[in-house]
């Protein structure tokens, strides 16, 4: 299903047993607006998530008023966090939601304690706070209200359209704190994102937005990730791509291959093989040392990055995270790429195999 402009009415759902324990469970809830979706609201006690200082993530606090996430990215990493409430990673991540039906009310509460030294706070790093149940609860404004009455500086990683419903907010907000839009759009082939991305808007309305928000006066960077091996990596598709994100007005790009972490790797090795099988045994080897690609192929994906942002004049790094240091991009005067790595047995990624193309 594609939700381009993720319409939707409120029903007010049917009430439905509850089907895992949770704390602070309120109800469990379906609705005809959301087939094949079950909600669970909670009441949270805390929304503030500090992050471990080992994580090595440029952000100290995150918020995610949603577990699960029904834009249902085959590839996402943040599928192993459902196993923790012994759901599985697959199916249930995409159809299992649990909602933060208080979250506004409590994060302002959390601000205003002195404690609170008005970090940067980093909203969509695990799953999407624009995802269509959005439309549904309305969280986001609340959130959005705390922060910037707070005084806290933060930043949202977004492919759901309905963030365009908050641009005023937003506009408003940017005028006393520091505001990071970044939008996550690693692809521009309907086709390919129809199936591994199903639950998302189409790449074209995400464009769409990114000119929207620039359009309003508020920077836009991308967070163009993951690129996928022997699908997205070719220079045809990375061309396509950034020439369409300069297009659009993109303040930022940064770009990098796809991570098979445990729980995720799963759920895409079955899609990979019911829709690409031929390239089953080269993801078995690429990936064969854990849940990064090989170094060789890192360098060499890095480098043809490089290549067509400098060709489309994009910054490096998506720049949402605005008042925090970017991450280290290779020198200019490094080769533009590292030789093209080639598997045993099969073509270099940019080979026979490319199709056309997050």
């Amino acid at each position: 299903m594609r939700w381009e402009g993720q319409k939707l009415t409120d029903d007010g759902g049917a009430v439905v047993p509850a089907l895992l324990p949770l704390a602070g469970l309120v109800r469990t809830v379906r609705t005809p607006d959301f087939a094949g979706i079950t909600f669970h609201e909670v009441t949270a006690k805390s929304v503030l998530n500090k992050v471990p200082p080992t994580s090595s993530m440029p952000f100290s606090w995150t918020i995610n008023p949603f577990r699960g996430c029904s834009h249902a990215c085959v590839y996402c990493f943040a599928r192993k966090t459902h196993s923790y409430l012994n759901l599985d990673t697959g199916l249930d991540f995409d159809a299992q939601l649990v909602v933060k039906i208080n979250a506004g009310e409590v994060l302002r509460r959390e601000l205003s304690r002195p404690s609170w030294h008005r970090e940067h706070v980093a909203l969509g790093t695990n799953t999407d706070p624009y995802q269509r149940a959005e439309g549904r609860y309305r969280l986001m404004p609340g959130i959005i209200s705390a922060l910037a009455d707070s005084g806290t500086p933060f930043s949202i990683l977004t492919k759901g359209t309905l963030l365009a419903r908050d641009i005023p907010l937003l506009k408003a907000a940017a005028q006393s704190v520091t505001v990071g839009m970044g939008i996550s759009l690693a692809l521009v082939d309907p086709v390919l994102a129809e199936t591994i991305e199903p639950g998302t808007p189409a790449p074209k309305a995400r464009l769409a937005l990114i000119s929207r928000l620039r359009e309003a006066g508020l920077p836009c960077g991308v967070m163009a990730m993951p690129i996928l091996p022997w699908l997205t990596d070719g220079d045809e598709s990375l061309d396509r791509l950034f020439g369409e994100l300069a297009a659009a007005g993109a303040t930022g790009v940064s770009a990098g291959p796809l991570h098979l972490r445990p729980g995720s790797r799963e759920w895409f090795m079955q899609w990979l093989s019911a829709h690409h099988p031929l390239l089953v045994p080269k993801y078995e080897q690429l990936y064969g040392g854990g849940s990064y690609a090989s170094k060789e192929y890192r360098e060499w994906l890095s480098g043809r990055v490089r290549v067509f942002r400098q060709k489309h004049r994009l910054t490096a790094g998506a720049g949402f995270l605005r008042n925090l240091s970017p991450a280290k991009e290779p020198a200019a005067s490094e080769p533009a790429a590292a030789p093209v790595p080639t598997l045993s047995g099969s073509p270099a990624p940019h080979g026979p195999v490319q199709s056309s193309l997050f």
